[in-house]
């Protein structure tokens, strides 16, 4: 009996490292560094929904010498974090990036303006500056000054781009009349920085008809050919998700876990937390897969409009429901 026993206890023992060896690799690129904008993947993670999986992942933040497309491209990553109008112009230009799952329900991005300007509509664009993210973050401010008819190359019926860093410098140091900036973030700089949301004037994507699907998962379209890359894949959205429905849930307790894996040490508790509730807006709704209205609506504010739209024609194979239809089963 005591033999039978410890046979057993050296079996399980022998199929757990078995179990431990044959965890599938998934190298995942953000598209900016650790912070609650990701908070779904580093939830999955902590509480060992990956495992669960089988899948042994590797979360490398981002920063702003990084584009994930071209990571991915590269060989550096499996799976990437994207927004659609980088990830649609990318393709176009040769980069074959499918949408393989869409946690983000919702865009968060807005022009943030003091209102000491005048600007109170978007025609008031017109003669100023405005701060404009680039590294593909460009694409969605392109288009919409495309829909308005407003060239982006100065003069008094046009706008000056001025390239913003990824803080609102050109705000507070009154460079710029408006400037890029996010719900769950920048906006918040801003008002750490002192300026009153009554001194602000806010024009969110949203709100203009021309919102465009952020913070999708991509993946190239030959991986996605591969039988057993197509199978970590399903895997690893059906974990993602499970992580990031449990971060809407728990919108504290995601913002300590991110803040657990920050290795900079450069985020603060009260932001985290505070970004996580924003964040939570934007996933809410969405179980993963791809809305095709969204979609349509995405790509149509991207072909529309002027000489130099963002895309020059329709996509193809841009996306897909096979992995999420197997992931949501």
């Amino acid at each position: 009996m005591k033999r039978l026993m410890i046979s057993m206890l050296a079996g399980a023992m022998s199929l757990a490292a078995h179990g431990a060896l044959a965890a599938d690799e998934v190298t995942l690129q953000l598209k900016w560094v650790t912070q609650a904008q990701f908070a779904g993947y580093y939830v999955a993670e902590d509480q060992g929904f990956y495992e669960e999986e089988g899948l042994d992942v590797e979360i490398k933040p981002g920063g702003p010498d990084i584009a994930p497309a071209q990571v991915l491209a590269g060989g550096g990553a499996d799976v990437i974090i994207d927004w659609m109008p980088s990830a649609l112009a990318t393709r176009e230009k040769g980069v074959p990036l499918v949408n393989i799952a869409q946690p983000f329900k919702s865009s968060g991005m807005m022009l943030t303006c003091l209102k000491e300007t005048g600007i109170t509509k978007p025609e008031d664009f017109k003669g100023r500056t405005l701060g404009v993210w680039f590294f593909g973050n460009e694409y969605p401010f392109l288009s919409w000054m495309s829909t308005l008819g407003i060239p982006t190359d100065g003069g008094e019926d046009g706008v000056t781009v001025l390239k913003q860093g990824f803080n609102v410098d050109p705000l507070l140091q009154k460079q710029a009349d408006c400037i890029s900036t996010m719900t769950y973030n920048e906006y918040w700089q801003v008002i750490d920085a002192g300026i009153p949301a009554d001194d602000l004037v806010v024009f969110k994507y949203e709100d203009q008809g021309v919102a465009t699907l952020e913070d999708g998962i991509y993946a190239l379209e030959d991986d996605l050919k591969d039988e057993a890359f197509a199978d970590k894949m399903v895997r690893f959205v059906r974990a993602s998700m499970k992580g990031w429905k449990w971060a809407e849930e728990n919108p504290d307790e995601a913002a300590m876990i991110v803040l657990d894996n920050d290795a900079t040490g450069a985020q603060t508790e009260k932001h985290q937390k505070r970004m996580m509730g924003e964040i939570a807006k934007l996933t809410a709704g969405s179980n993963g897969a791809l809305d095709e209205a969204d979609y349509e609506r995405t790509v149509n504010t991207l072909l529309t409009g002027g000489s130099d739209p963002v895309i020059t024609k329709q996509p193809e194979g841009a996306w897909t429901h096979a992995i999420t239809d197997k992931a949501l089963q």
